[in-house]
């Protein structure tokens, strides 16, 4: 009888180790999965379930939201600004976009006023990257136009002196992301139009527009257009 009642006790025993066993590996296994999304979201910030190329729209008007974190995600102090913090908007997703270039910036837009863009545009210039800007010739002299500004910085703009518009609003990072759409770099398009982005990895989608810039690149080198008379090119190069 007393061996029967040790017998019970020892299996309730082993009843009550091998749940415990069970839910310690339970938790163990929670904590592993967490650690491995960690993981793999702080190795591919695009998130799980990105399988293919970058797609991704934005539209305008944006709230109205403080961007510094944009420019300076590091700083260990606040902005004291007055606008809403920790607000992610249009705007900001698309400076981000824009400040993720790493090796090269190929700008072609109608308008340019934005200070913020023309801050991203600076930064990216003093971080090395190489950048080309082909904008409307008429656009240049509107009030706050930022391509003069751009110009002093050493950054490479050419005009557009067509009989038409050049009306593109399009940006190509890096050779292999491409942002288009109809928002010119203004406050107006950003704070009032309604406007729309679309940003984009597709290499379908991105390679006619590499291929767009370079001709209107090429098709506005001042060079072409007003070549330099004979008295202007210096004698050393005179046949």
């Amino acid at each position: 009888m007393i061996a029967g009642r040790w017998r019970g006790e020892i299996e309730q025993m082993s009843v009550v180790r091998t749940l415990k066993v069970i839910g310690l590996g339970a938790v163990v296994l929670t904590l592993s999965v967490e650690w491995l999304v960690w993981l793999y979201r702080r190795v591919c910030p695009t998130g799980l379930g990105n399988r293919g190329p970058l797609k991704e729209v934005f539209f305008f008007p944006t709230e109205v939201a403080c961007t510094e974190h944009v420019f300076n995600p590091d700083s260990l102090f606040p902005c004291p600004c007055p606008l809403p913090h920790g607000v992610e908007t249009s705007f900001s997703r698309l400076l981000g976009h824009i400040m993720s270039a790493s090796s090269s910036l190929d700008l072609c837009v109608f308008a340019f006023t934005n200070f913020s863009l023309s801050r991203a545009v600076l930064a990216l210039h003093e971080r090395g990257v190489a950048i080309r800007i082909l904008t409307d010739m008429d656009y240049t002299l509107i009030t706050g136009s930022q391509i003069g500004a751009i110009r002093r910085a050493g950054i490479c703009v050419r005009c557009d002196c067509g009989a038409v518009h050049m009306h593109h609003k399009f940006a190509v990072l890096d050779g292999r992301r491409l942002i288009t759409g109809s928002l010119n770099w203004t406050l107006t398009a950003i704070q009032s139009n309604k406007e729309n982005v679309l940003v984009t990895d597709e290499p379908d989608l991105v390679r006619p527009f590499i291929a767009e810039f370079q001709r209107l690149w090429d098709a506005n080198d001042p060079i072409k257009r007003y070549p330099p008379s004979v008295t202007e090119i210096p004698a050393s190069l005179a046949v």
